[in-house]
C-alpha cells in the first residue's frame, strides 16, 4: 500500500498544481477556473452566490445555511464509459479478481455480459437484481479497512477508453473548482450520491477531502456487523475489546431519487440552497431546494469529443429540466477541460477491461 500512497499523493500535487495554475489565472471576480468565460451556468451560479454571500444584500444567507449537495457519477466524475464507477469495480470484482471466492454464477454472466456490451458499445444488458446488492454479496466478510483497501487499489487501475486516466481520477476539473469556490465562501458542501458511501468516501478523498470531509459523504449503504455478533441484532450485541466491523452483505438502504430528499431530512436537517446532478435520480433533491427557495443544476453529457456525450440524448434531458425550473451547463460549451490535457479518448480498437 505504501507504493499507491505515493502514487496518489503525486496524483493530488498534479491535480493541486493545475487548480493553482488556473486560480493564479483568475484575475477577476464573477469566474470560476475551468469554465469559459462566455458559460451561462457560470455567470447564474456566480451571481446566485454573490447574492447570497453579500450581508447588505435581501437574499443573504449567513453561512449554516449555505448548503450545497452535489451528486457523484456523471455530475462530479464520469460514468459515460464504460458505465458508473462502482459498477465498474463490480465487474473486475466479479470476472477478473481471482481472491474472489464462489461468486454468484448468476451475477458473474451478468456482468460478463455487461461488460461485453460496453466494450462493444452495444445496449447495456437488463440487470437482474440490484447491482448494489450483487456488490455487497461480492465483498460479504471483508473488513471495513480491507474493502477501503481494496477500492484504493481499484482506484488505480486504468479506465477504459481514455489514455492517461485512472478511476481514481475520473473527476470533471471545472466541478472541482465549483466544489472549491463554494467551500471558500462558507458553503457546507456535501455529496449526496447513489454510490455506496465508503466506496464514494475513498474515491473522493484524495481530490475533494479539504473541502469535503467523509461525514458529509452520503449514500447507499451496506449493512454492518461485528466479528462475534453471531445471529443477534446489533440492539442486542456490545461490540468486544477484539471485534472488527465487517461488510454483513446486503444493501440496507438505496440513496436514490426520493431517497435522497430522505437522506437531505435526516442526515442534514436543513434545506439546500444549490443542488447539483446530472440525471433524473437528481430530480427529488433538486425539487426540494426549488420548494425551499434554492437553485438547481444539471450537467448535460453532450461532449463526444473529450469525453462520451450523446448530443441527442442530452437535448432531450435538456428540455426536461427546462420544463421543471432547473438550469443545464454544457459540457462542451462551458468546461475549459474536463478531465485535463493530458487525457485522451480512445479510439474503439484500443478498448479493453481493466487488468
Amino acid at each position: 500500500m505504501k507504493g499507491l500512497t505515493v502514487k496518489y499523493l503525486a496524483m493530488l500535487l498534479a491535480v493541486v498544481a493545475l487548480c493553482a495554475a488556473a486560480c493564479a489565472a483568475e484575475g477577476a471576480t464573477g469566474t470560476i477556473p475551468l469554465w469559459r468565460d462566455n458559460s451561462p451556468a457560470m455567470a447564474s451560479i456566480v451571481a446566485f452566490v454573490e447574492s447570497v454571500t453579500d450581508e447588505t444584500s435581501p437574499d443573504y444567507v449567513p453561512p449554516e445555511g449555505r448548503i450545497a449537495l452535489f451528486d457523484s457519477d456523471g455530475t462530479l466524475c464520469g460514468e459515460r464509459y464504460p458505465t458508473y464507477v462502482d459498477q465498474c469495480m463490480l465487474m473486475y470484482r466479479l470476472l477478473h479478481d481471482e481472491t474472489c471466492e464462489s461468486p454468484n454464477e448468476e451475477d458473474r454472466a451478468f456482468a460478463q455480459a455487461l461488460e461485453e456490451a460496453l466494450l462493444n458499445g452495444e445496449p447495456e444488458p437488463e440487470s437482474p437484481r440490484s447491482t448494489a446488492q450483487m456488490a455487497a454479496e461480492s465483498f460479504k466478510g471483508f473488513t471495513v479497512e480491507e474493502y477501503r483497501a481494496y477500492v484504493r487499489d481499484f482506484m488505480s487501475r486504468s479506465v477504459p477508453g481514455f489514455e492517461g486516466l485512472t478511476y481514481g481520477q475520473r473527476f470533471f476539473l471545472p466541478m472541482v473548482e465549483l466544489v472549491r469556490y463554494l467551500a471558500e465562501r462558507d458553503f457546507v458542501v456535501f455529496i449526496c450520491s447513489g454510490t455506496e458511501r465508503s466506496f464514494l468516501r475513498e474515491m473522493t478523498a484524495d481530490v475533494l477531502g479539504a473541502w469535503i470531509p467523509p461525514y458529509r459523504v452520503i449514500g447507499t449503504t451496506f449493512s454492518l456487523t461485528a466479528t462475534g455478533q453471531g445471529d443477534k441484532a446489533g440492539r442486542s450485541y456490545t461490540y468486544a475489546p477484539d471485534d472488527q466491523v465487517l461488510l454483513e452483505g446486503n444493501m440496507s438502504f438505496k440513496n436514490l431519487k426520493m431517497n435522497k430528499v430522505v437522506s437531505i431530512v435526516d442526515e442534514i436537517g436543513a434545506y439546500p440552497l444549490l443542488v447539483f446532478g446530472n440525471s433524473s435520480g437528481d430530480f427529488a433533491m433538486a425539487q426540494y431546494a426549488l420548494q425551499h427557495g434554492g437553485r438547481a443544476y444539471m450537467l448535460l453529457c453532450d461532449d463526444t469529443e473529450r469525453d462520451y456525450g450523446d448530443t441527442g440524448e442530452a437535448e432531450a434531458f435538456a428540455a426536461e429540466c427546462a420544463a421543471l425550473g432547473f438550469e443545464t451547463v454544457s459540457m462542451r460549451n462551458e468546461f475549459e477541460t474536463i478531465y485535463g490535457e493530458n487525457v485522451v479518448k480512445a479510439q474503439p480498437a484500443a478498448l479493453e477491461p481493466a487488468a
